[in-house]
């Protein structure tokens, strides 16, 4: 059915801590399992499904939402593709956008701020809902958000767009960073909008970061009501093998962008809450292991930046999803990595389909066809939850 990945990466040792304790604002993650940060080995599978092999008689599962993946003309390149797919243009969201803050942690008053697309009232309910997680430093007007959110309510969905906390310009609407481990808040959006309308069922889909935080809270529930399907593109389900991918000359890039964005956010954070944060203090950052290690471990709850990556990690719960899940991956993404033991887990669960393409980059997958098959991952989504779900109302 998929295409597998070999992967091999070095992995950094703790970072050993000798900083004063900051006050902590605590997070809604897993408590620590008393395991040992497996090594990173390489893993061959076969391949299963080339892109130019049409979908035989055992895959017949995928009929229906499956089409094999074959890249853009010129765009065979991991990096050219992640480049590219932010440029290039999506269906238009062609209906009136709401907006509205949801609180997720009432001990603080930490809300997020959800966009939203609704279909008519008589028929919302009974509606597939889904809830959208951008990447890091995303946000809910990202590219591909907005254009997987057209798709989606074309298809008869209602969509959530949600921010992660801080972003979309939502600094003040919170005391704390944001990070990895934040699961409870799309269950927070996911229970407030059920609430609010009745929803009998909501899929969930995240790019990147939210892609691991959309398979934590699908291991976390089960298949607790209303979820009833999941769907991550690219996620970062081991943390520390991606970030320090990141760290690599050819993608230093990314990693320089990821940071100048982080910063500029701790420091507003200083700004807006002076007795929860000390800039001062923090030192240079020059990775994205570093800015975890010195800021989020400091300000979030976590002893160092290996504490983090694996306390956070949906590898440690993907064993327990219990409701159709898609994982859509590229072996040419330029920085995710996993570990073997994380990869045996998830094909061993029956409920996940793991597909892995040979090329498309970082969630781009611009595909040769045209109009909007053109961003491959995004229909591809929309299709399978149309068909794990019965379709827009369960008919």
């Amino acid at each position: 059915m998929a295409e597998r990945l070999s992967v091999a990466q070095d992995v950094e040792g703790s970072i050993p801590s000798s900083r004063p304790k900051a006050p902590k604002i605590q997070p809604n993650f897993l408590s620590p399992l008393p395991s040992q940060t497996p090594a990173l080995t390489r893993v061959s599978v076969t391949q299963q499904n080339p892109e130019n092999e049409q979908i035989g008689d055992a895959d017949q599962r995928l009929a229906g939402w499956f089409t094999p993946f074959e890249p853009r003309r010129w765009l065979a390149n991991g990096h050219l593709q992640t480049i590219v797919g932010n440029f290039l243009s999506r269906p238009a969201l062609k209906v009136p956008t709401e907006a509205e803050e949801v609180e997720v942690d009432p001990a603080d008053g930490s809300r997020v701020l959800c966009h939203l697309n609704w279909q008519p009232e008589p028929r919302r309910a009974a509606s597939l809902t889904l809830v959208m997680v951008h990447g890091l430093e995303g946000s809910s007007n990202s590219v591909y958000m907005r254009g997987i959110a057209a798709r989606a309510w074309d298809a008869g969905f209602n969509v959530v767009r949600m921010n992660m906390r801080n972003c979309g310009d939502t600094d003040a609407l919170t005391p704390t960073l944001y990070h990895s481990g934040f699961s409870g808040d799309v269950g927070a959006v996911v229970e407030h909008f059920r609430a609010r309308w009745g929803l009998e069922r909501v899929a969930l889909v995240g790019y990147s970061m939210g892609g691991n935080l959309v398979l934590k809270l699908a291991g976390e529930w089960g298949n607790r009501a209303p979820l009833v399907a999941v769907a991550a593109v690219c996620p970062v389900i081991d943390l520390a093998p991606s970030s320090d991918a990141l760290h690599q000359p050819a993608n230093r890039m990314y990693e320089f962008r990821f940071l100048r964005g982080l910063m500029r956010r701790f420091h507003r954070k200083a700004a807006l809450f002076p007795d929860h944060y000390e800039p001062d203090e923090v030192g240079p950052v020059r990775s994205l292991r570093e800015f975890d290690d010195k800021i989020v471990a400091r300000y979030c709850g976590f002893e160092d930046a290996d504490d983090y990556y694996h306390r956070v990690a949906s590898a440690r719960v993907v064993d327990r999803i219990d409701v159709p899940t898609l994982i859509i991956s590229a072996m040419d993404d330029p920085f995710i990595r996993m570990f073997a033991e994380t990869r045996k887990l998830i094909e061993a669960n029956g409920r996940i389909e793991f597909v892995e393409t040979r090329h498309g980059g970082h969630c781009a997958f611009l595909s040769r066809d045209a109009g909007e098959e053109t961003h491959w991952a995004e229909a591809t989504v929309v299709r399978y939850f149309q068909a794990v779900t019965g379709g827009q109302n369960g008919s």
